[in-house]
């Protein structure tokens, strides 16, 4: 895909990896649609977008409410005229032990809440926002791409039985989508980042970064950047669909 003048969609726009991705698109040439909850953030997004050379709408929403995101999509495929792209990026962490226990004695618990509300917004939310996307893309003839974010916790992480059962299901769906969506000329890949430079990361003790930059091979965490590039590889590299492409500094080899 030529990225000059294409509509990417991007939900959780508003900041971080989503930032990073809509400055580097724009870079290209793509028209940004950024969604995400946070009004100022989306404001100052769109404003780095126009700095890079490119223009971007933003629309508050909450990826989890079906008529909510029905809404949202048809509201961008009116208003920039069609859907080319989709990076189903928003999601959060609730991170916690399954069980926490001691000597035989139980302390805590993951509470339903607590591991419903991952799922809810790193699965069901690329669900309904990958759903919406695929439906505009094949009722307006476009040859599309869907890009899901996963994560190395896919494998299965102590501490995140909620976060690593969703990043899971987003590559299930992944290879689903690509299957099932080749014959309309839609494309559907996943990244799955290791840890990356970001302000979560800033906020940790410094022992612990060290601790794992020394776990990967190249001896440092990554860069947003890094990501937005390996974005950037998918859209344009038409012969990719159904894969995932981890991005870990080696980490797990």
């Amino acid at each position: 895909m030529d990225l000059n003048n294409k509509v990417i969609v991007i939900t959780g726009g508003g900041q971080g990896l989503g930032r990073s991705m809509a400055i580097n698109l724009a870079t290209q040439g793509a028209k940004l649609a950024l969604i995400d909850l946070n009004e100022a953030l989306l404001q100052e997004t769109v404003k780095l977008v126009v700095e890079a050379g490119s223009s971007a709408k933003y629309y508050i929403a909450n990826v989890t409410d079906e008529a909510d995101v029905e809404k949202t999509f048809s509201q961008i495929n009116s208003d920039f005229d069609g859907i080319d792209g989709l990076i189903n990026n928003a999601g959060i962490l609730r991170d916690g032990m399954f069980v926490k226990a001691k000597d035989g004695v139980v302390s805590k618990k993951m509470s339903l809440d607590q591991f419903q509300s991952v799922i809810d917004v790193n699965l069901t939310g690329v669900f309904l926002c990958g759903r919406e996307a695929a439906v505009h893309m094949i009722e307006g003839k476009r040859k599309g791409v869907i890009i899901n974010m996963s994560s190395i916790a896919r494998g299965g992480n102590m501490g995140q039985t909620n976060y690593a059962a969703s990043k899971a299901g987003v590559v299930a769906m992944t290879v689903t989508w690509a299957r099932e969506l080749g014959r309309h000329g839609i494309r559907v890949g996943a990244i799955a980042p290791g840890v990356i430079h970001t302000a979560m990361t800033d906020a940790m003790k410094p022992e612990m970064r060290e601790r794992l930059e020394k776990m990967k091979p190249v001896g440092r965490l990554g860069e947003a950047d890094e990501i937005a590039h390996t974005v950037k590889y998918i859209f344009e590299n038409e012969f990719f669909t159904g894969r995932v492409i981890e991005i870990d500094g080696g980490l797990c080899m």
